[in-house]
C-alpha cells in the first residue's frame, strides 16, 4: 500500500535544516518514496512523505570511484509543483541545455525535458529519475552512463484502441531513433494510478496495485531489460483544473503519480524508470484553443510515452552490472560542484544534503512555485540568482575558481578599513 502524509516537526526537535532528513527518518511508517519541505517558519517544519507500507531491499553498497575530473551539476525541477519552467511539458528543455553547457554533465528530473512526442536530446544531460537524485545526492549511489540501455514496457491493461496507439509509438521510436526495445508486457488488471493533492495544493498519488507492477518489472528485467517504461491512464484528474494547467495557471495534476510510479521501481528493482500517460486528457474546457507555450507538446500529442522511451535509452544506472557493452563514465556525489533549484522551493533531499557537504546551492527567483520553502526559512546559505542565464554563469566561475565577490559590483577592497583606523589611532 502507498500512502501519502504530512508531518509536522517543531523547532525544538529540529533546530537546524541539516537535521531534518534524520528526523523525517524517525517519523516514517513506511518505505519512504519521496518527501520534502512543503512549509517553514519559526515555530516548526511541514514535511510532506509518500511512503510504501512493503519492505524494499536496500541498495548495495557504494562503489568508491578514483577521481576523473568530470564537473557534475544537479538541477531540480520538482514536479507537480507548479514550476514556472519545468512545470508543464519540457518547457525546462532550453534552460536544462543552457546549464548543461556550463558543465560536463547535468544531472536533472525526467520532467524538466519531457514532452510527450518531444524531448531534449543531449549528450550532456543525463536523465535521471527522482529518487535517484536523491540517492545520488546522499552519497548512497553513483550514476553510471551507459552507452545505451535496453527499454522494457509496461503497458497498462486499456482498451484496444489505446494499447494499439502505445505499440505504434513504440515501434515508431525503435525505427526512427534506433532505441532497444527488448519487450513490452500488458498488465491482467489496471494499475491503478490516481492523482492526489497535498495539503500544500502540490500534487501527489497513489496506486492501486504496486505488486502487480513491481512483477511486470521483473518479467521485462528477465527478458533482459536494463530500463522500464510505464504507461498508464492516469485516474481521478479534474477537467478544470487540468484545463487551468494548459492556461499556465495551474501545477500538473500527474506529475505527482508519475514520480510515485517511477520512485518505485527504482527502489525496488535498482533500474531507470520512468512513467507516461497511455492517452493524454482531452476535451478539456480550454479557455483558447492555443495553450500557454509551455504545454503545448502535451496538448498537441495523442500520448505521452514517446519522450520517455527516448529519454530512457541513455539514462544512468545506478549500478555497473546492469549497463549494456563499455560506460561513458560513472560519477559520485564528489563530482558535485553546485545544486540548482527553484528559489521556493529547497526543501528537497538534493538541496539539504548540498548544504550538510557545503556544496554551492544556486537558487533560482525566477522558477517559483506553489511553495514557500526558501533559504530564509530553512536557514541556508545559498547563490540566489534571477534566472538560468545567470545561474549557468554562477556555474562556470566555481568551475574555473572565480570568486564571485569579484565579479558583481560593488566589490570590496580589502586593507582600506584596516588602514583607515590604524591612521586615527
Amino acid at each position: 500500500m502507498i500512502v501519502n502524509r504530512r508531518h509536522v516537526l517543531d523547532r525544538s526537535e529540529v533546530t537546524d535544516a541539516a537535521e531534518l532528513p534524520a528526523a523525517v527518518a524517525r517519523r516514517l511508517g513506511g518505505e519512504p518514496l519521496r518527501w520534502y519541505v512543503s512549509a517553514a517558519d519559526e515555530r516548526e517544519f511541514v514535511v510532506e512523505t509518500t511512503e510504501y507500507a512493503a519492505p524494499l531491499p536496500p541498495a548495495a553498497a557504494r562503489r568508491p570511484l578514483s577521481p576523473n575530473g568530470i564537473d557534475v551539476v544537479v538541477s531540480l525541477i520538482p514536479t507537480g509543483i507548479g514550476c514556472e519552467i519545468g512545470g508543464y511539458a519540457g518547457d525546462a528543455g532550453p534552460a536544462t541545455a543552457l546549464l548543461a553547457a556550463a558543465t560536463d554533465l547535468l544531472v536533472t528530473n525526467p520532467n524538466a525535458v519531457n514532452a510527450s512526442n518531444f524531448v531534449l536530446s543531449d549528450d550532456r544531460v543525463a536523465y535521471t529519475e527522482g529518487s535517484c537524485i536523491d540517492a545520488f545526492s546522499r552519497g548512497e549511489i553513483n550514476l553510471y552512463r551507459p552507452r545505451a540501455n535496453r527499454v522494457g514496457v509496461i503497458i497498462e491493461k486499456a482498451a484496444t484502441e489505446s494499447v494499439d496507439h502505445v505499440l505504434n509509438i513504440i515501434n515508431t521510436v525503435r525505427a526512427v531513433h534506433g532505441v532497444d526495445i527488448v519487450d513490452y508486457v500488458i498488465t491482467d488488471e489496471p494499475i491503478g494510478s490516481h492523482c492526489e493533492r497535498n495539503g500544500s495544493g502540490a500534487y501527489v498519488g497513489r496506486i492501486d496495485r504496486p505488486g502487480m507492477l513491481l512483477d511486470c518489472a521483473q518479467k521485462l528485467l528477465d527478458r533482459g531489460a536494463t530500463a522500464i517504461a510505464v504507461t498508464s491512464n492516469v485516474q481521478d484528474l479534474e477537467a478544470e483544473d487540468y484545463a487551468n494547467h494548459f492556461g499556465g495557471k495551474h501545477p500538473n495534476p500527474v506529475g505527482g503519480v508519475e514520480a510515485v510510479i517511477s520512485h518505485l521501481i527504482v527502489k525496488a528493482k535498482g533500474v531507470p524508470a520512468a512513467h507516461a500517460p497511455m492517452i493524454n486528457f482531452k476535451d478539456l474546457p480550454l479557455d483558447h484553443a492555443v495553450v500557454d507555450a509551455r504545454g503545448a507538446g502535451e496538448l498537441v500529442s495523442i500520448s505521452g510515452l514517446a519522450c520517455v522511451l527516448m529519454g530512457l535509452r541513455h539514462a544512468p544506472q545506478i549500478s555497473d552490472e546492469h549497463t549494456v557493452g563499455r560506460l561513458v563514465s560513472g560519477v559520485g556525489v564528489e563530482n558535485v560542484v553546485a545544486v540548482v533549484a527553484p528559489a521556493d522551493a529547497l526543501g528537497g533531499v538534493p538541496v539539504l544534503e548540498a548544504a550538510r557537504r557545503g556544496i554551492p546551492v544556486i537558487a533560482v527567483r525566477e522558477n517559483s512555485t506553489i511553495l514557500d520553502v526558501d533559504a530564509q526559512a530553512l536557514g541556508l546559505t545559498v547563490i540566489e540568482v534571477g534566472g538560468y542565464a545567470e545561474a549557468a554563469g554562477v556555474v562556470l566561475a566555481l568551475r574555473k575558481g572565480i570568486s564571485l565577490d569579484t565579479v558583481s559590483r560593488p566589490m570590496t577592497t580589502l586593507g582600506r578599513e584596516a588602514r583607515h583606523v590604524h591612521a586615527g589611532a
